[in-house]
Parts: structure tokens; C-alpha cells; sequence
């Protein structure tokens, strides 16, 4: 099998070698796309689940371009891309339930099929001046996305998230025949050559993609949204009250609540003057959101919040803790099945499906945001702690090589290693809880002193001068 993939990639590459030989000419003599036209924004992905991309096409509308929002459509983008009328979602018919013949058979069919549905969808919409396509997934879409840059006579731009075959290997394991035919065929070296421009999310995987790709690219660090922010009291009380219509850990404690209190785990009404107030001896709110895939292992944030049980049961000052863990992805059952045999006292734990909307909300309301990503190459940084750093949120990061560039350890977060440590992280953090002193309040207030870049000024002066406007 191994074999006969190697076959077929090295047939694949012969092809697009010969391929870039013929069209290059008429590729160098093109007429340039005109630098007012429309923008194909591309992800061979859910749209709903790549913020980074409908940020583009955000920032690209805000400038009167036109823009087609290409890829599949399983969850609801967020509602400034719906209610823009510079951007026109444009659907990926995607392939699901191919189970006939190996599992190498069905992987070749899917990326023929993928290629051929990708191609079909990108010379329907009207001409582009470009297309701005992210990596990964890279195979077949870098390829397509490249053709219908030569058959438009348009330019190509290349979002470099991660890279295509370290992913692969977090499902299959490194040795996998797959996986090394993915290492091994370069795709994404050879076609990501042929792009115009190139943009990278950390300085570390720009070094890498010119030592190692020979790939000249810009670092666009993720940066947060406007609306990612320190939510008002007020918008709190209204969001735990919504949340705990389907969640039992925002519900108040029922000897506390008279049946027609306005009060929340975390908020009340103060009935004497209509205003909002935190609920005295309120538990500590802590989230993390993850795509339940293999980079992130939550049985690291399980054991220590074990350990956290019994810090207070041996005497500790700490508040009872709710955390909160978002998002859904292929491995939610298999944790909600390891949450489900755990039964703590201080400890309540619930895993939701958040509306786009809701949660920034949820992430300024917090007290504490945890990060378990794991950078498959380590060269790509979590967008949940911008996000999170965003709305003046501190967090607790697990580490990996360039994590450095986002988390400086003991200025606006800790870095922790495993377990263990995490769970002495949270018992410094939450001692004396909510106290306004100590390293939390530190490091609030050290991220609201930054006065970080938010998305649309950093992307006017990174990705705007690459189009020849000068807006």
C-alpha cells in the first residue's frame, strides 16, 4: 500500500511539474488582477469554525470589496459576516460517508472528488483580483486554487496556519503511510511556491517556511475581534440567566433563590435598586474552548482540577470552581464520558455549544481561561487565547516551542507543563478568591494596560499594502 502510494504521489508531482512548466509562461504574462475587484476568500473547511478567515472577508468588506466567502456551511458564521452585504457565502458541496475499498483508496477518491467540487465552485463565482486561500487543508485545494488563479489571471494568497501532514499525524500517528507520503511528496512546498504572497500566523513559521520551503511570508499575527472584550455587568446577568435555562452550573442555589429572584450561580438583581450585583460567595468562572481533536489532551485539565477538590478539602481558601469548557468536535463524547465518572463537590463542570454571539460574552465574563492546545508543528499559536487576551482575560497555557510569542509567563498568564503544575497554578490564582489583589488581578490588569493591536488595525498595515490599496 505504502508502495503504491509512493507511486501515485511521485506520478502527482511529475504531473504538476509538468503542469508548471507549461503554464508558467502564460502565468508570468498575465495581466494583473485588478486590484479593485472582487476577493475569493477560501477554507476547504466549516466557515462557521474559521474565525481567522471570516476576519479577512471582514476586513476586506469594510475596504468595499466584494467578497466570496467560500467553503462548507455546517455551523452559522458570526452575524457581522451575515448581515455584510459586501460578503456572498458561497457553499462546498462536502463528501461524507465514502467507506469502499482501503483506507488509501478512500483518501485519493476524496481528494479527486474535493478537487474537482473546489475547481467547479471557484469558476462559478464572478473573477477575482484574488484568491485568499488558508493552509491546511492544503491538498487539493493549494493546487486548485492555483489553477483557478491562471484560469482568472488573478493572484494567489496563502494564509499559512499550520502545515497539512503535521495535522494528518495527530489522526494517524507520524509513521503512517499517509502521513509520510504527505511529508515526503512536499505538496505544500511545491505549491506553495507558486503563490503571489504569503501569510503566516507567528515569525517562527515564517523562519521555517523560508529555510525549509523556500517561501517568502508575512506574519499576520491573530489578533481579537472588536466585540472581544470585558463584558458589562449587566450583559453578564443576561447571559448567565439565558445559559441557565439549559445549564445546571449557572443556575443560583436553590436555598438562596425566592421563585421570583433574577439571580444566576454569579449575578443578581439587587431588588432595592434594579441594579446588578456579583452574588456573594459566587463560585470562580473558568473556560477554556477546544475543537476536541488530539492536539488538545483535557484529561491534563481533569486531573488537576481533581487535585483542586482536594486542596479544599484538605482546608484550602479556595471558591468552588464552574468551569466551563466550549466547542464540539469528534472527541467531546469520549471526555464528556471521563467528566460524567467524575463526581466532585466544589466542582461543576458542563460543556457547551455556543452561539457565535455569545461567546465573547462568556469569554469577558470569566475569571480564568485555560489553554490545552498543543501546536501539532509548533509553529502555530492558540486563537482561544487571543480571543481570551482580547476580552482582558488571563490564562493558563500548556507549553510548546513558540508559545513564547503570545503567553509571556507571569505577565499576562502562566505556562504550565503538566497537570501538576496547572493545578498549583490554579490554587495560587484562586486563593483568597475574588480578592482584587494577587497574580490574577496582576495580570488583568497588566492586559488592559497593553492596549493590544486589535484585528482590523493590525490587518490595514500587514495585508492592505499587499493588495496596492492605500486606504
Amino acid at each position: 500500500m505504502a508502495a503504491a502510494g509512493a507511486a501515485l504521489a511521485l506520478g502527482l508531482a511529475l504531473a504538476a511539474a509538468v503542469l508548471a512548466t507549461v503554464l508558467r509562461r502564460r502565468r508570468a504574462t498575465a495581466a494583473a488582477g485588478d486590484g479593485g475587484g472582487p476577493v475569493c476568500v477560501a477554507v476547504l473547511g466549516d466557515l462557521g469554525r474559521s474565525p481567522r478567515m471570516q476576519y479577512h472577508a471582514l476586513s476586506l468588506a469594510r475596504h468595499g470589496r466584494g467578497v466570496d466567502l467560500l467553503g462548507y456551511l455546517r455551523d452559522r458564521p458570526h452575524g457581522d459576516v451575515l448581515r455584510s452585504g459586501e460578503i456572498r457565502l458561497v457553499p462546498v458541496a462536502e463528501l461524507r460517508g465514502l467507506r469502499v475499498g482501503p483506507k488509501l483508496f478512500q483518501y485519493v477518491v476524496k481528494v479527486i472528488v474535493q478537487a474537482i467540487q473546489l475547481l467547479y465552485t471557484m469558476l462559478k463565482i464572478d473573477k477575482p483580483s484574488y484568491i485568499l486561500l488558508q493552509n491546511p487543508p492544503g491538498l487539493p485545494a493549494i493546487a486548485v486554487a492555483w489553477v483557478a488563479c491562471l484560469f482568472w489571471r488573478s493572484k494567489l494568497i496563502i494564509d499559512w496556519h499550520n502545515y497539512g501532514y503535521t495535522i494528518m499525524s495527530l489522526n494517524h500517528g507520524k509513521n503512517h503511510p499517509l502521513v509520510q507520503i504527505a511529508k515526503w511528496f512536499v505538496y505544500e512546498k511545491l505549491f506553495g511556491r507558486l503563490s503571489d504572497y504569503n501569510l503566516c500566523v507567528t515569525n517562527a513559521m515564517k523562519e521555517d517556511l523560508w529555510v525549509n520551503c523556500n517561501i517568502k511570508a508575512v506574519t499576520l499575527y491573530d489578533k481579537p475581534a472588536s466585540y472581544f472584550k470585558e463584558t458589562p455587568l449587566e450583559l453578564q446577568h443576561r447571559l448567565y440567566m439565558k445559559l441557565a435555562k439549559d445549564y445546571e452550573p449557572f443556575k443560583p442555589r436553590t436555598e438562596a433563590v425566592s421563585s421570583n429572584a433574577q439571580r444566576s450561580a454569579f449575578t443578581e438583581m439587587d431588588e432595592k435598586n434594579g441594579h446588578v450585583i456579583k452574588t456573594r460567595g459566587r463560585p470562580a468562572l473558568l473556560i477554556s474552548s477546544t475543537s476536541w481533536t488530539e492536539d488538545e489532551d483535557f484529561s491534563v485539565l481533569l486531573k488537576a482540577l481533581e487535585d483542586y477538590e482536594r486542596y479544599i478539602n484538605e482546608g484550602a481558601k479556595l471558591p468552588s470552581l464552574v468551569c466551563v469548557i466550549t466547542g464540539k468536535g469528534p472527541l467531546k463524547d469520549y471526555y464528556n464520558g471521563l467528566i460524567n465518572k467524575l463526581h466532585f463537590k466544589h466542582i461543576q463542570i458542563c460543556t457547551p455549544w455556543l452561539e457565535a454571539e455569545d461567546y465573547p460574552l462568556l469569554l469577558g465574563s470569566a475569571d480564568l481561561g485555560v489553554c490545552l492546545h498543543k501546536s501539532s508543528s509548533g509553529l502555530d499559536l492558540p486563537m482561544k487565547v487571543v480571543d481570551m487576551f482580547g476580552c482582558c482575560l488571563p490564562v493558563c497555557a500548556i507549553y510548546f516551542d513558540c508559545l513564547h510569542e503570545l503567553v509571556k509567563h507571569d505577565e499576562n498568564g502562566l505556562i504550565f507543563r503538566d497537570s501538576n503544575e496547572l493545578a498549583e497554578q490554579l490554587k495560587m490564582l484562586f486563593l483568597g478568591f475574588p480578592t482584587l489583589e494577587g497574580k490574577l488581578h496582576s495580570f488583568r490588569k497588566n492586559l488592559r494596560a497593553s492596549k493590544q493591536l486589535r484585528w482590523d488595525e493590525s490587518w490595514d498595515q500587514t495585508v492592505l499594502p499587499l493588495l496596492g490599496q492605500n486606504e
